[in-house]
């Protein structure tokens, strides 16, 4: 065995090892979570009566580099078995949001509000253009808009289905006490 190998020995328990091969054999696993499977069930230095495999072997037999077999190795001494199957989730989002929370409330604010004149309604190019005059956000696109409003549940140029045009109550209105009083459950969907 080379010398390489001694600080990275794969040493399975028989649970560990039964797990292993209950994964490989299922094969409804990620395709990364049952290669690295694969390796440690090859590189395992307890197995009895066969002979240690090593690294170019697994290498060969699995698809990888030695470096990567290597790494899975190490990956297992150091963290154990949970953390070199899975991959480490992100804490943070590799592109931070152009839309923050404060962004977005001024976002809503900004479709609440009247329109700029000689428009009927806000647009996703106006909003985007607005956000970026007031000085909210560097520069956005209005996809990115599009996106932070359908997440709101939100439609620029739309009416709110439970404010009213003329200021009215909607309990007033025969029409809606009838309807409310009719369904026994809601029809709309709630905005979060």
């Amino acid at each position: 065995m080379p010398a390489s190998n001694r600080k990275r020995e794969v040493c399975l328990s028989e649970t560990e090892r039964r797990e292993m091969e209950r994964l490989v054999r299922s094969g409804s696993v990620p395709a990364a979570q049952l290669r690295r499977a694969r390796i440690l069930l090859m590189a395992d230095e307890d197995r009895r009566g066969e002979d240690r495999n090593p690294d170019w072997y697994i290498a060969q037999t699995v698809g990888l580099s030695e470096k990567q077999v290597g790494r899975v190795r190490q990956k297992f001494v150091e963290d154990g078995l949970l953390p070199t199957l899975k991959r480490k989730q992100r804490t943070t989002p590799p592109v931070s949001p152009k839309l923050d929370g404060a962004a977005e409330a001024k976002l809503i604010t900004l479709c609440c509000s009247d329109p700029p004149e000689g428009h009927q309604r806000w647009t996703l190019k106006l909003l985007a253009d607005e956000l970026g005059r007031l000085q909210v956000v560097t520069s956005v696109c209005p996809e990115t808009v599009r996106r932070c409003l359908k997440k709101i549940a939100s439609s620029p140029g739309k009416v709110n289905a439970f404010v009213s045009q003329n200021g009215t109550a909607r309990d007033s209105w025969p029409i809606w006490k009838k309807f409310l009083t009719s369904t026994a459950k809601r029809t709309t969907k709630r905005i979060r």
